[in-house]
Order: C-alpha cells, then sequence, then structure tokens
C-alpha cells in the first residue's frame, strides 16, 4: 500500500476484513465494478463522492472521516442529520385533567432524521410533553411520553386537546353534528362529548415511549 492515501489504504483493509471485494462495492453504489479498483489504485477519482462514501461508511460501520470525509463538515452532517423534538412543561393529562403551564421547551429528544422517516414523521410538527393519569391505560400510562404532530388537528384518532385551561389526552370521534365525544381507553372513565367549539384540538399523538 506504498504511495498510497490513508483513505484509500482504509478502504482496502475494510473491504478485506468484511471479506468482500472491490468490484461488489462497486456494485452496490450502482458504479461500474472497476471505479473503486481505479479509486484505490489510479487515483481516480480524486475523492469519493459523498453519497457514495456515506455508503461506505454506512456499510463498514465506520466514521465517514476514515474515507476521507473532511472532519468539520462530517460533524455538522451528523448535528444537522438530527432533529431536535422539544419538551414542554405541560402535563397532558389521561385523568381529571391539568392546567397547563407557558409553553416554553425546558429540555428535548434528538432523533435522526432516517428514524424518523422509518416512523412515518418526517415533516411533522413535533412536540413531546408526559402523560399524566390512568384514563387512556393500557394504551398510555402515567409517566410516558408522547410526541403530538401539530400538524395533524383534524380526524379521528388520539389526539391532545384543550378544553379551557386543562389539556386532556384522548381518543376523539365525531359525535352528532358539531359535537365531538372524548374516549379514554380506561373502560372506568365515561366518554365525554363537547360541542366542536369548546374543544381546541393541539395535535394527533403520533409516538409514544416510557419506562417498562
Amino acid at each position: 500500500m506504498d504511495g498510497m492515501t490513508a483513505e484509500r489504504a482504509r478502504l482496502v483493509e475494510l473491504t478485506e476484513k468484511s471479506r468482500t471485494s472491490l468490484a461488489s462495492l462497486s456494485a452496490m453504489l450502482g458504479r461500474n465494478p472497476s471505479y473503486l479498483q481505479q479509486f484505490v489504485r489510479r487515483g481516480s477519482p480524486r475523492k469519493l463522492e459523498e453519497a457514495d462514501r456515506r455508503r461506505l461508511a454506512e456499510f463498514f460501520g465506520v466514521d465517514e472521516v476514515e474515507l476521507g470525509a473532511d472532519p468539520v463538515m462530517s460533524s455538522k452532517r451528523e448535528f444537522d442529520d438530527f432533529v431536535a423534538v422539544p419538551r414542554l412543561a405541560l402535563d397532558a393529562s389521561a385523568g381529571p385533567g391539568a392546567f397547563s403551564a407557558e409553553e416554553i421547551s425546558f429540555d428535548s429528544f434528538r432523533f435522526s432524521r432516517r428514524w424518523l422517516r422509518e416512523m412515518g414523521l418526517e415533516g411533522a410538527d413535533l412536540t413531546a410533553i408526559r402523560v399524566e393519569g390512568d384514563s387512556m391505560e393500557p394504551l398510555l400510562r402515567s409517566g410516558d411520553e408522547i410526541f403530538v404532530d401539530r400538524n395533524k388537528r383534524a380526524g379521528e384518532g388520539v389526539h391532545v386537546v384543550r378544553i379551557g385551561d386543562v389539556l386532556h389526552v384522548k381518543q376523539i370521534q365525531a359525535s352528532a353534528p358539531g359535537r365531538i365525544a372524548l374516549i379514554s381507553a380506561n373502560e372506568a372513565y365515561s366518554p365525554i362529548e363537547l360541542a366542536r367549539e369548546e374543544i381546541e384540538i393541539i395535535g394527533r399523538v403520533v409516538w409514544k415511549g416510557g419506562r417498562i
């Protein structure tokens, strides 16, 4: 490997360790079979294209920097590949209700854009809040963190709604014309029926997380 750049030597080493070949990896990238061989032996292309380098790094399970990425740009891209979901100091009640506080984020979760795409949440306007109470058990338990998509305020499903100054998380269903029924998962709680104008739909619950 004399005279070979560090990233080319590393690519050869990773290829050998993975028991594959440069030709197979070239095919994985949608390139002609000699693409990576020419990169390694002839220095053509001089640098791997960003998409190719990222795909190879993912395949080998290494940082792109090992294959020639700029460390500063790699760190920036890694940061850009994550989305911060703000946690609000609000309690969405799954019981009698809880008074909401001012909507100021006190913390955030960070999720990769890839994970959000896989969950069907790419482009969602997400806010994380905590559930209090037992009226949505076993679907949602007290202490669960839920993601609310504020872009989804129509249709049936589990939503966070505001009634006066109180937040609730409930299954909502259309009732009589102009009225909405709030349904609890826990059968110990009776449905609540209200006029549509009495309820502000904050958004639909699209994800939950909590301790086992």
